[in-house]
């Protein structure tokens, strides 16, 4: 009886250990679609030193429609800063801009830092007998960029 048990036990826990590196395996393509989705986004904001409105819709939309995201698309942020801490997230229209104060516009000069990060949540989940235990785990990525373009609205400061 003793010897029915533990080999019980062992498929059981066998059986638990593969539906959890089943799970892994899909985590790592997942990872590495935010890895490079923040990639793309720091090369737009790089480009124009802030994220057009337009395209963080459009990298919203494309990560809610991949799988596993489109599980939990309340929780998928996509937070742009720029080096005051401000969000860099703005009107595709420049001519918006050109009463405001230089605070209140999302870029700054070039050579300043503009930094992108993806925040999404990654349901691990096993089914044993018929119920679904989960467990959400948060993740994010981000990375640094410098902005290169070159502002004639913003005073432009030798350090």
């Amino acid at each position: 009886m003793q010897g029915v048990a533990k080999a019980l036990l062992i498929t059981i826990i066998v059986s638990i250990c593969i539906m959890l590196f089943t799970n892994l395996v899909f985590f790592f393509p997942w990872y590495m679609t935010l890895v490079v989705e923040t990639f793309n986004m720091s090369q737009i904001a790089a480009s124009d030193n802030y994220i057009k409105q337009s395209y963080y819709d459009d990298a919203m939309e494309r990560l809610s429609a991949r799988p596993i995201f489109r599980e939990k698309t309340e929780k998928i942020e996509i937070i742009v800063t720029n080096d005051s801490g401000g969000r860099a997230v703005g009107s595709d229209d420049e001519s918006y801009y050109e009463g405001l104060s230089e605070n209140q516009k999302p870029y700054r000069q070039r050579g300043k830092p503009v930094t992108v990060e993806i925040r999404a949540v990654y349901p691990l989940s096993i089914t044993l007998w018929g119920k679904e235990y989960e467990r959400e785990l948060p993740v994010s990525f981000s990375i640094t960029t410098t902005g290169l373009k070159h502002y004639k609205d913003l005073d432009y400061y030798f350090e």
